[in-house]
């Protein structure tokens, strides 16, 4: 099962335990002495490295070849050092300048060490603090000063990948999806060949392996099979979650069921709810709980806390019994989830969240009722980080070419697209926080993994079905459909999302890298109805998981109905801590009737009939 990266890494494990286990035979230590000992040391941790090696590759050979690594963020590096190629390296001026700038980098680094010809290296309290030119958080661990080579290969490799990516910016001739492909993969390139992501130019690493007298070694070699066994990088302690009893707690009961999603209600804790529930539909990319972590972080609790009626559709995995499910199917759910919350609780309208994929397929789901005259079955729709217009949808676009999805129906030989291909690809998007740093953390240096919730849905993919995956990057991202009008249709009639006079709320993040905020705001071009946008502190996921009484970051807010994103930031006002305050008065000032929470408002009660506890089975199925 092994793949080219895993071998490179692995072999690398197993370069440096034989070349220390080397150098220490070829010192012949006499018997007794501590180097003697430390030469046994090291053979051992040698051996037992070869052992697990071995054992790795005996219990592979039973398994099929050809299995698609989905995981290995590798792969998708080795295709944009293609793109890379273009770059123009081999220009003799180029490579005269590129050689100049090293010389000089190199000996201005050494002579702050007192070597070279530029020597002069500062004291301070008797200790060497060299003051190098460019600095990268990647690099900020002092071993990278301590001595002079770590020093000077980081420097070099700073100044490499400032090159290589300035040369990206200066291509001409490309058009612009093109050229932000190549800016994408340069950055992607460079972040790969860092010296902090191979053992022996790491030497945090190698001061760990010393440190430990080399069970660091061992740990990480141990680490990186065990990923290499389940195809997916791990970010968080195996074990340290288990649905319903950490994550997913809001106590609930599915009380609907369907063989695309599950669907939740909410225990209420409050005497009184507003008589308008509220249905949340998070994406399918991920599991629900996202917005279910644990009780301090759960938007679920809080909301049902203020008062609110809460529905929560949870999403099947996609397998083999789902390849023909389509984009339709998921607007078809979204509109019959809705039906049956109002059916359950006798009321005429529902409040909506979108999240994300589910925020875009909810806007698809409003146009839909809007053009079959059932538009009142919405009282409000609230969009979490989604988007319509994908002219500016960032990064993402980089994966929707001809050939990559064309190359998605290679992955899904029996309809669904395995959730670790997804994973990876989304931590690409994020290389240095989401691979390269787990890399140097967890495999060279062994360390153990944290219990981190949000690492832990992170990692806890979900499958889709291939032919919806397709269309969706085709028809969206690529050819930007659903805002021409009439364009699409689903549920047998077109969309057009100028027919929505909804009342809408939208919340974009301001670092969000997924659904960037310029996209997001373009939500704003086609509503017939009024709306409100709020700018939020933080990225796709912590800048809507951001509770109140953990009184971080900020939130922008507009009176004003201003044209551009660029027109709301200037007249914007900031307000510290959560936004979730915000919202909730927002959805009281469209209806505040409240109504005792008793009969099918507590699900479970006396005569009502569930499927059994929340977070219930799909969340589950893998």
């Amino acid at each position: 099962m092994a793949t080219d990266a895993t071998d490179l890494f692995t072999e690398m494990f197993r370069g440096q335990a034989q070349q220390v286990t080397g150098l220490f035979g070829q010192l012949v230590p006499a018997e007794g002495t501590p180097e003697a000992e430390t030469a046994v040391q090291w053979a051992e941790i040698a051996s037992r490295m070869h052992s697990i090696w071995t054992e790795f590759q005996v219990e592979q050979l039973g398994k099929a070849k050809g299995t698609p690594h989905y995981a290995d963020p590798m792969k998708w590096i080795a295709t944009a050092e293609a793109v890379v190629r273009q770059l123009p390296f081999s220009d003799p001026q180029i490579q005269q300048r590129l050689w100049g700038e090293a010389v000089d980098l190199v000996n201005g680094v050494l002579g702050q060490y007192g070597l070279g010809p530029r020597a002069g290296l500062k004291q301070d309290n008797g200790e060497a603090q060299p003051e190098l030119p460019r600095s990268d958080r990647r690099f900020a661990d002092p071993e990278w000063r301590r001595q002079p080579f770590f020093a000077v290969l980081h420097q070099l490799y700073l100044l490499f990948a400032d090159e290589v990516t300035r040369m990206a910016g200066a291509v001409e001739g490309l058009e612009p999806a093109k050229k932000a492909q190549l800016m994408f993969a340069a950055r992607a390139v460079v972040d790969a060949l860092s010296p902090a992501n191979f053992p022996l130019t790491n030497p945090v690493a190698l001061e760990a392996a010393s440190r430990t007298k080399g069970e660091s070694l061992v740990r990480g070699f141990e680490n990186m099979l065990d990923d290499m066994r389940k195809g997916q990088l791990t970010h968080t302690r195996p074990g340290a979650f288990v649905l319903g009893e950490n994550i997913a707690v809001t106590p609930g009961k599915v009380v609907f069921e369907t063989p695309l999603y599950q669907l939740i209600q909410y225990t209420p804790t409050t005497d009184k709810v507003l008589k308008t529930p509220l249905l949340i539909f998070p994406p399918w990319i991920n599991r629900f709980y996202i917005l279910d972590l644990n009780a301090k972080k759960s938007f679920v609790r809080w909301a049902v806390g203020q008062g609110v009626t809460v529905f929560m559709v949870s999403w099947k995995s996609a397998d083999a019994g789902m390849a023909g499910v389509v984009w339709d199917d998921y607007i078809a759910a979204q509109v019959e989830a809705i039906d049956h919350v109002r059916e359950r609780l006798g009321v005429p309208s529902v409040h909506t969240i979108g999240y994300c994929v589910a925020g875009t397929t909810l806007a698809a789901t409003l146009a839909v009722l809007a053009r079959k005259g059932e538009a009142d079955k919405v009282a409000s729709a609230t969009f979490f980080t989604a988007q319509v217009d994908f002219e500016e949808a960032g990064d993402l676009k980089n994966f929707v070419d001809d050939q990559q999805i064309e190359t998605l129906g290679k992955l899904s030989p029996e309809g669904y697209l395995d959730g670790r291909y997804l994973a990876a690809t989304f931590n690409i998007l994020r290389g240095n926080d989401l691979i390269w740093s787990y890399v140097e953390k967890n495999y060279l240096k062994g360390e153990e993994y944290p219990a981190f919730d949000l690492l832990h849905w992170n990692g806890d993919v979900t499958n889709l079905p291939a032919g919806w995956h397709r269309d969706y990057l085709r028809d969206l991202y690529r050819d930007n459909r659903l805002v021409v009008a009439d364009s699409m249709q689903a549920c047998g009639v077109p969309i057009d999302l100028h027919r929505i006079a909804t009342p809408v709320y939208i919340q974009a993040g301001s670092e969000d890298h997924i659904a960037p905020p310029q996209s997001v705001w373009k939500l704003t071009h086609y509503l017939a109805g009024p709306w409100t946008f709020l700018l939020a502190g933080s990225g796709h996921i912590a800048g809507v998981v951001n509770p109140p009484s953990s009184n971080k970051y900020q939130y922008w807010v507009n009176d004003a109905r201003p044209d551009t994103l660029g027109a709301f930031i200037e007249g914007a006002h900031e307000h510290p801590g959560s936004w979730w305050p915000h919202w909730a008065e927002w959805l009281r000032e469209l209806d505040s009737a409240e109504i005792p929470a008793r009969g099918k408002r507590r699900p479970g009660g006396r005569g009502d009939k569930v499927i059994e506890d929340a977070p219930g089975r799909y969340v589950a199925t893998r």
